[in-house]
């Protein structure tokens, strides 16, 4: 250690003689002294004593009112060098400074800088750095950030700059504490859905970038991407737009003259209104087109609207309006309403024809929390019958076959107490798109009161059969329409409508009978109120029976009476043995027969007659008929009933020993889900007393894979020379115990190369389908809208996890099939009536090529059905999707590929080919 010598601790003083002047000294003394006098300003006055506030305590004190008046007119100045004009040197950095490396941290005075390295990170107000090296100079308020070289050469722990929302990852960045400004080198930002990948970046402040020489690109491998847009100059305001300058398209390096002399893409980060760029291809009758173009309104964020449309060169159009709307734990729907005026042929010829066709969907549910007394919901389809098939819309295209439209709107309210009374209002409406009839009823009433136990107990359990007494009321009223589509709300379809309402008192009680049995016996009685009845008569002139309507209020009242008697019986079959363990250890067999009697009386006091005369005028017969005849809830019974029913129903269920050698249980299989048999016997038929045997039954085999449905009628009579029943059984007529006059049998069969199944590829498709009225599977084909199926990533977690390793040497693939048989020989025609088989799957060749299809072969027509062919390549960022209908009315086809970012999204091609649906 040095020592320091002690004339370098201390200062040396050398006394000189100094020279007077005594007129400068008492003029210095004198100015002094005045300075002293008057100049008192900067003296600390001394603190007076607080006075503490008393709350009990008032003190009145008298003013002379002069004195006031005088003070008040007394101006108090300020001295103005109380506040010191001199404002104090500002800090060196404005916010505290939270540094860390791991390696070292070393403070150079002489640069007056600091130094932090090996995973450094510093934190000043809002902004955030880490990186591998970070410099902070006090003297010029920079920060500077890089990465740093390991052992092996490699550049790493590149900066991660973070201020407020922005994040930016460079290679290295230079930033200014007081000016916030910086010079970022190498970066990629996040913005949006996309990225932005700049040589240098300059940013100006917290809300302004300027970039030279950048890439902008929506793609997952920003290293090496797919494509990308160059912006030559550009300028980002994080969270709302980037401006560029030239800009064009690149595809993997290779520069395309797709491009712009300037650009503009919106970055905001809520939805936004714009631009629904259309597509494009030809139709053999009608010209080119243009499809699905127009706007989008992004009206609140619960509401938004899309107005789009179709144009045909030969002047046919479309219009398309859809809607949908949400709030959180309130109600959400969609509306959407299709307009399309279609023209064939060219005016003067003489196949011109004009024909208008359009659809309405709506759907609204309601969230069960809203409410828990009242529901609203809806799910309308209605429109043109021909909708779907006239329609060239490819948004329709999945919809070909449907040949129903149904609709219902209802509002449910519930009262709660003893008794619950609730209250129902519903509008449906079903229309067959072949005979193009609709059934409408416009409204439909119920209401219900809850069941009542007049003898019960106050307290306790309800037994026996006076305890369990319980009745009910029921309301509803309808007002119904049948009408066609030329007439669909026109007035003449009000004209026809039926109203009517029926009201039902349900008493009903159950009980044990020898502890075994369970019993139960109910009696209804219904009131029927209509609007309109009928009187008939006989012309003898037109030989012709006529129908005479009577407006007015009419009314009839019926009973009847059931009662039903059933158990359960259990049967255990087991195969374990000694020193043996089969496989099937047991099997259960669960059935539960029962025997139901009803007795319907004749009301034959609704019934009248009309004499029927004969042609020579010789003879006549009085015929019976109701006038309640057309009441939309049936007529009274004219002849007397008492039939007794017959039923079992039958479980199978198996124990199997479970490959899994830890289970302690074996395994439960199921056998048959069910297996039933019914018929009655009518004790007051003149003939035929006994119904046909009804077997029905289902399982499922393969793990649930294999879904297997049959049914089967089983008539005891016999058949005359003219295949027409009679009252003789048939095995007395040298025929069997029965006869099977027809039978049935579904199966549905899902297949996968992953055994624990995978989701359908196609359930986007299949909704739309299920929204239309159609079928709740790909069978019948998907909808060929990609333009709006392209911001759909189907890639999941597992994708990701796959992505770093080698493909499957197994083909994923997957493969739904629908059987169907249906067999006749009600009149000894002995016919296969249909039969048909139906499929639909999808193939993964690669990691991103599949193909599926859906088609079907009818196996008595011998054809194939309705077919599409689909091809999808995964670009990474961007889709290619192909989809071909090779024959049918509807035969097209479809080519679209498109940039998967919905930023993008308008950055895509399309072509369309339709038929000419007219042949």
């Amino acid at each position: 250690m040095a020592i320091q010598k002690s004339s370098h601790t201390f200062t040396k003083i050398h006394l000189k003689a100094l020279r007077t002047n005594n007129f400068k000294i008492l003029f210095a003394l004198s100015f002094t002294m005045f300075i002293n006098m008057f100049s008192f300003a900067q003296d600390i006055p001394k603190k007076k004593a607080s006075i503490e506030r008393s709350e009990k305590d008032t003190v009145t004190v008298k003013t002379d009112s002069i004195a006031v008046s005088e003070l008040s007119n007394l101006e108090i100045e300020q001295d103005s060098t109380l506040t010191d004009s001199i404002k104090p040197k500002k800090e060196l950095l404005d916010n505290k400074v939270v540094y860390h490396a791991d390696d070292y941290t070393r403070f150079s005075k002489k640069d007056n800088k600091l130094y932090l390295y090996n995973n450094a990170s510093i934190e000043y107000g809002d902004m955030n750095i880490k990186a591998g090296m970070i410099i902070i100079d006090h003297v010029k308020n920079t920060v500077y950030a890089k990465g740093i070289v390991d052992s092996t050469g490699n550049y790493t722990q590149k900066p991660v700059f973070k201020q407020a929302s922005n994040e930016v990852e460079p290679d290295s960045i230079l930033f200014h504490t007081e000016s916030k400004k910086a010079l970022i080198y190498n970066s990629k930002t996040a913005q949006g859905e996309g990225t932005v990948i700049a040589s240098i970046t300059k940013k100006e402040n917290d809300s302004i970038y300027f970039l030279k020489n950048a890439k902008y690109t929506t793609a997952e491998n920003l290293d090496d991407p797919e494509y990308y847009i160059k912006l030559r100059k550009a300028k980002i305001v994080p969270g709302k737009k980037i401006v560029t300058g030239l800009a064009n398209l690149f595809i993997y390096d290779v520069p395309t003259p797709l491009g712009l002399p300037f650009g503009f893409f919106p970055q905001s980060e809520t939805q936004t209104s714009g631009v629904i760029f259309p597509t494009f291809g030809e139709n053999n009758t009608r010209g080119f087109f243009l499809q699905n173009g127009g706007y989008y309104f992004a009206i609140s964020d619960y509401l938004d609207l899309a107005v789009m449309g179709d144009y045909y060169t030969n002047g046919s159009f479309g219009i398309r309006v859809e809607n949908t709307y949400a709030k959180r734990y309130k109600f959400k729907g969609n509306f959407s309403f299709n307009y399309q005026s279609l023209i064939t042929s060219e005016r003067g010829f003489s196949d011109y024809a004009k024909n208008v066709i359009y659809n309405l969907k709506w759907s609204h549910s309601q969230d069960s929390k809203a409410n828990p007394t009242s529901r609203f919901s809806a799910s309308v389809n209605l429109g043109s019958s021909t909708y779907y098939q006239n329609s060239i819309n490819q948004v329709d295209a999945s919809s070909f076959l449907n040949n129903t439209l149904s609709s219902s709107v209802s509002y449910s309210k519930t009262f709660t107490g003893e008794p619950e009374v609730s209250l129902s209002l519903a509008a449906t409406h079903s229309q067959n798109s072949q005979t193009q009839v609709i059934n409408m009823t416009l409204p439909t009433l119920q209401a219900s009161v809850g069941r009542i136990y007049p003898l019960a107990p106050s307290e306790g359990t309800k037994k026996g059969l006076i305890q369990n007494i319980n009745l009910q009321y029921n309301v509803r009223g309808e007002n119904q329409i049948t009408t066609t589509d030329s007439l669909f709300f026109k007035k003449e379809m009000f004209e026809e409508a039926e109203i009517g309402m029926i009201h039902t008192i349900p008493l009903s009680t159950n009980f044990k009978l020898f502890k075994y049995l369970s019993m139960s016996a109910s009696s209804t009685f219904n009131e029927v109120w209509t609007l309109k009845t009928i009187e008939r008569s006989f012309d003898t002139d037109d030989r012709e029976v006529i129908d005479n309507t009577v407006d007015g209020f009419d009314a009839y009242r019926t009973y009847n009476f059931s009662t039903s008697l059933g158990t359960t019986v259990y049967g255990l079959f087991s195969f374990e043995k000694k020193g043996k363990d089969p496989k099937i250890q047991k099997i259960r067999h669960v059935m539960r027969p029962s025997l139901s009697y009803s007795i319907n009386p004749s009301f034959d006091q609704y019934y009248d007659t009309y004499e029927v005369v004969s042609a020579d005028g010789l003879t006549s017969e009085d015929v019976s008929y109701t006038r309640f005849e057309e009441s939309i809830y049936g007529a009274p019974n004219e002849n007397f009933s008492s039939s007794l029913g017959i039923s079992i129903a039958n479980n199978l269920e198996a124990k199997v020993k479970d490959k899994d050698s830890t289970a302690t249980e074996p395994k439960t299989v199921t056998l048959l889900n069910s297996l039933n048999f019914s018929t009655s016997y009518n004790f007051a038929g003149d003939s035929l007393k006994w119904s046909a045997v009804r077997v029905t039954g289902g399982t499922q085999l393969f793990n649930n894979k294999l879904s297997l449905n049959f049914g089967a009628t089983l008539d005891p009579y016999a058949l005359d020379n003219n295949n027409s029943k009679i009252d003789k059984f048939n095995i007395d007529n040298g025929g069997s115990l029965f006869r099977l006059t027809s039978a049935n049998m579904t199966a549905s069969w899902s297949l996968s190369s992953d055994s624990g199944g995978k989701d359908n590829k196609n359930q986007d498709g299949i909704e739309r389908n299920v929204q239309s009225g159609g079928r709740d599977d790909d069978l019948f084909g998907v909808s060929q809208d990609f333009a709006n199926e392209q911001i759909q990533d189907k890639k999941g977690k597992d994708d990701e996890e796959e992505k770093q390793n080698f493909y499957k040497f197994k083909i994923p693939w997957s493969l739904r099939l629908a059987y169907a048989v249906n067999y006749s020989n009600s009149t000894r025609q002995n016919e296969i009536s249909s039969h048909s088989l139906m499929f639909s799957g999808d193939v993964d060749l690669t990691k991103n090529w599949t193909i599926g299809a859906s088609s079907g072969y009818d196996l008595k027509n011998v054809g194939f059905t309705y077919t599409q062919l689909r091809f999808e390549r995964n670009l990474e960022s961007w889709r290619m999707n192909f989809s071909w209908i090779p024959f049918s009315t509807n035969a097209s086809w479809n080519f679209f590929i498109g940039i998967k970012s919905s930023l993008l999204s308008d950055l895509k091609y399309e072509k369309r080919k339709q038929s000419d649906k007219s042949l």
